[in-house]
């Protein structure tokens, strides 16, 4: 079974691999990254873990044995005992509860050892594949919202 590690330095050329191998299956559901992204992918891998360092992030990569990425699953805007989960898991390993998996090991992680009490979650109506996850992981649908101009649904979730 991959492992779940917090973002590390060294994981930036694998981290790197994944996200551009995967980028338009990812782009089918979530907003693109940009190309930005992938232009100063060392500047925006070092920014993000400056951002992890003061707490106010905790990024996560799902690592197979031979350090490949196959997921990230990651707490955002960390405060006052909540913070946003996001999660994408690499097209080739989709559809085998991998993402299921590492969300329950972070909701662990979360109050165990990040000490949070709440995790909302927003997921894109057409997503079904996030939503059944989030429904999997005992995530409660709270609404409807626009996640860049797409209708998408809010979830909240009692740790």
């Amino acid at each position: 079974m991959p492992e779940l590690q917090l973002l590390r330095p060294e994981h930036a050329p694998a981290l790197l691999d994944f996200e551009r191998e995967n980028r338009a299956y990812f782009a089918r559901w979530v907003p693109d990254r940009g190309d930005a992204y992938f232009a100063d992918f060392a500047e925006v891998h070092a920014a993000r873990l400056a951002e992890q360092d003061t707490g106010a992030c905790l990024f996560h990569v799902l690592v197979d044995a031979d350090g490949a990425i196959l997921g990230r699953v990651n707490l955002v805007d960390v405060a006052d005992g909540a913070a946003h989960l996001g999660y994408r898991i690499a097209e080739h390993a989709a559809g085998r509860g991998l993402a299921s998996t590492a969300v329950r090991r972070v909701l662990t992680l979360a109050a165990d050892a990040y000490g949070l009490h709440t995790l909302l979650a927003e997921a894109t109506v057409e997503n079904a594949g996030s939503r059944a996850v989030l429904s999997r992981t005992g995530f409660e649908c709270v609404g409807e919202t626009m996640l860049e101009g797409l209708p998408a649904l809010r979830y909240r979730r009692a740790l």
